[in-house]
């Protein structure tokens, strides 16, 4: 059993915290903002650092470097650098929303991490029966613009969908089994194969008729999506 302690106890770190609590490891009181660092180290054999981003470097630097004990961050486009001056260093990056401390506890068991450096980092996944992946520092930015994509993005989409479906008096809800199944069967296919509709077939009369539908303010998020879904469909589709 480790000694953890986190540092930034937000939705992330509150959500690690709980996790890492319930399969055995020990949690130290986690420090936040405000509250000085330079003693973080003590006691623990790990301290997670799970602030924003960009204040990673400065609470690293702020922590007073204790022989054997790791200090590991959660951020996915981070390299190892920023957690100079510590000699055992690693990141662990979660491949899951983490909404609040419960949802994200229940989340992190059995979830992807993006993983690098110290072995600790793989203890603290197998504690979560999580499953890792090595993710090189210069490979970090392309890692985290893909999980963005993947996340972030998806929401924005179905922004889209909300807002083009209202225009026709339909609500979002009327969609969404369209998606999860859509979902399905990318994790069946992949998304090649699984890519259906008017791109997939070469439809361009269909595909014009909707940009002429759409609001002026919508298109260009559509005509985006439909490069994309060209570029996926590749030789399958004759363009015209």
């Amino acid at each position: 059993m480790l000694t953890f302690r986190v540092v930034g106890p937000g939705r992330a770190g509150q959500s690690l915290q709980l996790a890492l609590e319930h399969a055995g490891w020990r949690g130290l009181a986690p420090l936040g903002r405000g509250d000085d660092l330079i003693d973080a180290a003590a006691g623990a054999d790990v301290v997670l650092i799970a602030t924003p981003d960009g204040a990673i470097a400065d609470a690293a630097a702020a922590i007073r470097p204790v022989p054997g004990v790791a200090v590991v961050h959660l951020a996915g486009s981070l390299g190892l650098d920023v957690l100079a001056p510590h000699d055992r260093r690693a990141s662990v990056h979660p491949i899951v929303a983490l909404p609040d401390a419960d949802t994200g506890a229940a989340r992190l068991r059995g979830a992807w991490f993006a993983v690098a450096g110290d072995a600790v980092a793989r203890e603290i996944v197998a504690a979560l029966d999580g499953r890792s992946i090595e993710v090189p520092d210069d490979k970090r930015a392309l890692h985290h613009a893909a999980a963005v994509i993947a996340s972030n993005h998806v929401v924005a989409l179905l922004g889209q969908v909300e807002r083009v479906a209202a225009e026709a008096g339909v609500p979002l809800a009327a969609y969404l089994d369209l998606v999860r199944a859509t979902l399905d069967n990318v994790a069946e296919l992949g998304p090649r194969n699984a890519l259906t509709g008017p791109v997939a077939r070469g439809d361009w009369a269909t595909i014009a008729r909707h940009l002429d539908a759409l609001p002026a303010d919508e298109r260009a998020g559509y005509e985006a999506m439909v490069e994309l879904a060209k570029a996926l469909a590749g030789e399958r589709v004759p363009w015209s």
